[in-house]
């Protein structure tokens, strides 16, 4: 089983024990709403560009939007479960493309909820996710309203994007992966109280 399947596994168990009607951490998502997104991304081609192109992304809404009005639960996550079927782009490519997709999303779950703490991630995923960091943040930190620097406890600078006075940011790769997709994160901010604000705040997404 790949990192991405481990995930993906752990991700379903994790829809299954909250139910459809829990929390997310997706604005204005419950779990099945999250649920349906996943399957849209993975099973309706005709549909999934919109999750990236703005232009597209009313029929995207729709769709996902008739999916988790009219699917069963069981068998929406079922789909989940499933992965991509063989006509999906995704089916070639799954344990590359959604290694982070299923982590961030799992945590999009999991932190919704009442007294979460952070998993502890065996090294193959902290791994993919450390790699996946610098590419993903590169493109959704962009637009930083300062100059944000991606470290590690170590010391390791992963990355500097953005323009403006300094801010660093410091945290696990995984955190640091989270912040920079606009999740709730465990991180460390040090610079400009003002600054460090902004980069709180800002938006941060493909």
């Amino acid at each position: 089983m790949s990192v991405a399947q481990r995930e993906r596994a752990a991700l379903v168990a994790a829809l299954r024990d909250v139910g459809p009607d829990a929390p997310t951490l997706c604005a204005g998502w419950d779990a099945r709403d999250l649920a349906a997104h996943l399957m849209v991304r993975e099973y309706r081609v005709d549909a999934a560009p919109g999750i990236l192109i703005p232009r597209f992304a009313a029929h995207t809404a729709k769709v996902q939007d008739d999916v988790a009005e009219h699917t069963e639960w069981d068998d929406l996550v079922g789909k989940v479960a499933a992965g991509p079927p063989l006509y999906s782009p995704l089916k070639l490519i799954d344990s590359v493309a959604n290694v982070a997709e299923m982590f961030i999303h799992h945590e999009d779950i999991r932190r919704a909820q009442p007294n979460w703490e952070p998993r502890a991630l065996d090294d193959d995923l902290a791994g993919r996710l450390r790699r996946t960091l610098g590419m993903m943040a590169r493109l959704t930190l962009s637009k930083m309203p300062a100059r944000v620097q991606l470290r590690t406890p170590d010391g390791e600078t992963v990355l500097v994007a953005g323009r403006g006075p300094a801010v660093t940011v410091t945290g696990p790769a995984e955190e640091l992966l989270l912040f920079s997709t606009g999740r709730l994160s465990r991180v460390d901010y040090s610079g400009d109280a003002a600054a460090v604000e902004a980069v709180q705040v800002a938006p941060k997404g493909l």
